[in-house]
């Protein structure tokens, strides 16, 4: 099976579980308002393809060019600040009517107050980035090569290690 589709079996059950899931999600919200999730879906297309796109992209090329010039390993950066704006922007997109206080609606359904969802989003988005920060201060640390006590080298700057002295 492998072979032929190119993974195991539990990776197709679990892909066939997944468009089965977003099946029934489809048909229960087309069911309900078909109008109103089809003018959704154009909006979102069209502000993702259209404005969002080239926003992100003109960032993230921003920021390559910024780490390209100022960080040690700028390829190790990048992935550490694309995560958590990811995750952060997704979060953002999917709760900005709560976290801008625009609906009252869900504040009633919620049984919470609007103020505080852009608190918790912000704290989820320190979160987020501090998280990443402390694995890529790990793996710069890691990747860091072994030096002595007085940080000039894996053998000391300077040091004869075949005579155990230092040339004076």
């Amino acid at each position: 099976m492998r072979t032929r589709y190119g993974a195991g079996p539990v990776h197709l059950l679990a892909m066939v579980g997944c468009f089965a899931l977003a099946a029934y999600a489809g048909v229960r919200l087309l069911d309900a308002r078909p109008l109103a999730v089809a003018i959704w879906f154009t909006a979102a297309v069209v502000a993702h393809d259209l404005v969002l796109f080239p926003l992100y992209t003109l960032a993230d090329r921003s920021a390559q060019a910024v780490l390209r010039r100022r960080a040690p390993a700028p390829t190790l950066w990048i992935n550490h600040l694309r995560v958590p704006v990811l995750l952060s922007g997704l979060l953002l997109l999917v709760w900005f009517p709560l976290i801008f206080q625009l609906s009252g609606f869900y504040t009633a359904v919620t049984a919470l107050p609007a103020e505080v969802y852009l608190g918790r989003w912000l704290l989820v988005t320190g979160v987020l980035f501090t998280g990443s920060a402390a694995i890529l201060a790990g793996r710069l640390l890691r990747a860091r090569p072994a030096r002595d006590i007085g940080g000039r080298g894996p053998t000391g700057a300077g040091h004869d290690v075949r005579r155990g002295r230092s040339p004076s």
